[in-house]
């Protein structure tokens, strides 16, 4: 009585689905770019290796390679950074590489920074060497990733020969 014909259906619901087979490339071409980030009550030893943006609140000793990366005011970074970006409000002890570089007013830096540019706001810290270079650092995409092995599917797991 109330109910809608057959056609009306069949027409509502291949409207419904086609939204649905949208190429996932489309989809994933209109998100955002990945941004991870490590909390103030996180602290990490290692290699961190990403393309997208990195903020770190936290403390980080390692290395540290992204395409944009922002070391928050009262984080702390022991290591090296390899980045297109760099943005630093806290404290960084190691070498830098980075095309852009800019050291707020709360920054503490304590190494060597090579760089396209750079900037330093009043009552920024920094002890080191800065070294300007044209191509400091390849785009991240290019930073060459820690390469797999395969394993050997003939070797017996039991430790025999």
């Amino acid at each position: 009585m109330f109910g809608k014909s057959p056609s009306e259906t069949a027409e509502n619901h291949q409207d419904s689905t086609s939204v649905q087979k949208m190429p996932r490339r489309a989809v994933a071409a209109s998100a955002a770019p990945e941004v991870s980030s490590i909390s103030s009550g996180l602290s990490i030893v290692g290699k961190i290796v990403g393309h997208g943006a990195l903020t770190i609140f936290g403390q980080v000793e390692g290395e540290v390679r992204a395409s944009t990366v922002v070391i928050a005011e009262g984080a702390q970074m022991e290591g090296d950074i390899v980045a297109e970006e760099l943005t630093i409000g806290g404290h960084v002890k190691g070498s830098i590489h980075a095309n852009r570089v800019k050291l707020n007013s709360t920054a503490v830096v304590e190494g060597d920074i090579f760089h396209r540019t750079l900037a330093i706001e009043e009552n920024a810290r920094f002890e080191g060497m800065s070294r300007r270079e044209e191509n400091t650092i390849d785009t991240p995409s290019r930073i060459p990733h820690p390469q797999v092995v395969p394993i050997d599917g003939n070797r017996k797991g039991n430790g025999a020969p």
